[in-house]
């Protein structure tokens, strides 16, 4: 059974994915194998493989992102590098400042 502390990390992690995938792009254009390593790094938690790749297609499905395919200089495959569209940096404001106003008001602020 699990406890109310894990039940949140798991809505605010795994649940809102595409927050950290959409904060992430932002800095600049990044493939998605890339993208899980960076969130483990900057937010500290593991995405499941599968889960980064179903959001950054639904992502890209509804605008927020684009993919253009970069071929390798070193012989290495091909990979698909995601992008920020304006639409997407909307989105991701909204998210954040949702965010803060909702800790605001836990805080009692």
């Amino acid at each position: 059974m699990t406890t109310p502390m894990e039940r949140l990390r798991g809505k605010i992690t795994k649940e809102v994915l595409w927050l950290y995938i959409l904060r992430l792009l932002k800095e600049r254009p990044m493939y998605a194998y890339e993208l899980k390593q960076k969130i483990k790094e900057a937010f500290g938690f593991e995405p499941a493989t599968v889960s980064s790749y179903v959001v950054l297609y639904k992502l890209e499905k509804e605008g927020y992102v684009t993919a253009k395919w970069q071929e390798s200089k070193t012989g290495k495959p091909s990979r698909k590098y995601y992008e920020l569209t304006p639409e997407g940096e909307k989105l991701l404001e909204e998210g954040v400042e949702f965010l803060e106003e909702t800790l605001s008001k836990l805080k009692g602020l």
